[in-house]
C-alpha cells in the first residue's frame, strides 16, 4: 500500500485478462459488469466485478483494432474499431459476446473514427477525424442504425483537426443530453452539445498543441460541471508537460494545470467517484498518476504503461494496457 493524501491508501491488483494483446479501452456498467477491448478483434468481460474474466475475438474482425467499448449490461455491449476507411466499424452484442452484429462500416476513405459514448442503451454518438473541411460525427437513436450528423450544424474544423484513438475516452456524455469531444492534431479544442447532437459549439483549451501528434486525447465531466481535458504530444514520450486543463462551468472555459508525474502524453483521464475531493486519475504509456485537488499536485501510482481506465459508481477502478495488462485499483477513501 502507498500513502495517499485525503485517502488512506490504494491497492493495485493484477487481473487475468486471458489475452496478451494490447487492451486499449474499458467500460463499466453498475458495480459488476466490465467490458474491455483491444487489438486483433479482442474483447474481455467480467460480470462479477472482476472476480472472474473471459475473453474472446469477434469473428471476422481478427485484423481490427477495437479502440473503444461501451458496456450496457452483462449481455449487451458496443465495440468500435478504429482505422482508415472500412477499418472503422461499430459492432453490438446482445448475448454476452457469443455473437456480434455489424452495425456500421465507415464508407469514407479519409475518415478515421476515434471514440464513442452513449447516453443510454440505444442513444449514442461516435467521432471521426475531420474530412474535406467538415467535422464527422455519427449517432444512433435506436441502438441499431447510425446516421451522420449534418455537418452544417457542426463548427468548422481547424485544418486537419481530429482525435486520437488512444483510449476510447475522447468522447464523453453527461446527463441525458450533453456530450463533449476532445480534439487535437491542429488544436486542443472541446466540441460540446447539450441536446444530443442537434446543435454544437467548440471551445479552445490551453493544453499545448501545434503539430499533428499533439492536442487533446481524453475528456471527463462530473454532474456539477467540473471537467478535465488532457493530452499532450504522443510523439514525445520522454517529455514532461503541463498537459491537463480544468473547467468548472461545463466546459465553457478552461485553465491549464500541472501535468501528471509520468512523462509523455496522457491517454486517458477520469474522476474517482465517491472521493472526498475532486480526485482524478491519469494514465498513459509513461505510467499512472492521481491528483486529489484537480491537478494542483500529483502523485505516482505506477510506472507501467496503461492506455485507458474506467471506474464503477462505487469508485473501483480498472486500468488496461499492453500485453493484456488489466489491473484493478481500490482507493480506501
Amino acid at each position: 500500500m502507498i500513502a495517499l493524501a485525503l485517502a488512506t491508501s490504494f491497492v493495485l491488483t493484477p487481473q487475468p485478462s486471458g489475452t496478451k494483446v494490447r487492451l486499449q479501452a474499458i467500460s463499466v456498467s453498475g458495480e459488476d459488469v466490465i467490458w474491455a477491448s483491444g487489438l486483433e478483434g479482442t474483447f474481455v468481460r467480467s460480470i462479477d466485478g472482476g472476480a472472474s474474466w473471459s475473453s474472446g475475438v469477434v469473428e471476422g474482425a481478427e485484423e481490427l483494432q477495437f479502440r473503444d467499448v461501451h458496456a450496457v449490461d452483462a449481455d449487451t455491449a458496443y465495440l468500435m474499431s478504429a482505422g482508415p476507411g472500412e477499418a472503422s466499424r461499430i459492432y453490438k452484442t446482445e448475448d454476452g459476446g457469443a455473437t456480434w452484429a455489424t452495425q456500421f462500416v465507415n464508407d469514407m476513405p479519409e475518415a478515421f473514427f476515434d471514440c464513442m459514448d452513449f447516453w443510454d442503451a440505444e442513444s449514442g454518438l461516435a467521432y471521426s477525424d475531420s474530412v474535406g473541411g467538415e467535422m464527422v460525427l455519427i449517432r444512433t437513436r435506436d441502438g441499431a442504425t447510425w446516421e451522420r450528423i449534418d455537418p452544417s450544424i457542426l463548427p468548422a474544423p481547424l485544418p486537419g483537426e481530429g482525435g486520437f484513438a488512444a483510449s476510447g475516452t475522447c468522447a464523453t456524455v453527461l446527463g441525458d443530453q450533453s456530450a463533449f469531444v476532445a480534439m487535437g492534431v491542429s488544436g486542443a479544442r472541446v466540441l460540446k452539445t447539450t441536446d444530443r447532437g442537434d446543435s454544437w459549439e467548440v471551445i479552445s483549451t490551453p493544453v499545448p498543441h501545434g503539430n499533428e501528434t499533439s492536442g487533446l486525447t481524453s475528456v471527463a465531466f462530473l454532474a456539477n460541471g467540473h471537467g478535465v481535458a488532457a493530452g499532450g504530444d504522443i510523439s514525445a514520450p520522454e517529455d514532461y508537460d503541463d498537459n491537463v486543463a480544468m473547467s468548472e462551468d461545463f466546459g465553457e472555459s478552461w485553465w491549464l494545470v500541472a501535468g501528471p508525474t509520468f512523462p509523455g502524453a496522457v491517454y486517458a483521464i477520469a474522476y474517482v467517484p465517491g472521493a472526498p475531493t475532486f480526485t482524478i486519475v491519469a494514465v498513459g504509456p509513461g505510467g499512472v498518476s492521481y491528483s486529489s485537488d484537480e491537478g494542483g499536485s500529483w502523485r505516482s501510482i505506477a510506472v507501467e504503461s496503461y492506455w485507458s481506465l474506467a471506474f464503477t459508481d462505487g469508485g473501483v477502478g480498472f486500468l488496461v494496457g499492453p500485453e493484456g495488462r488489466l489491473t484493478r485499483i481500490d482507493f480506501e477513501l
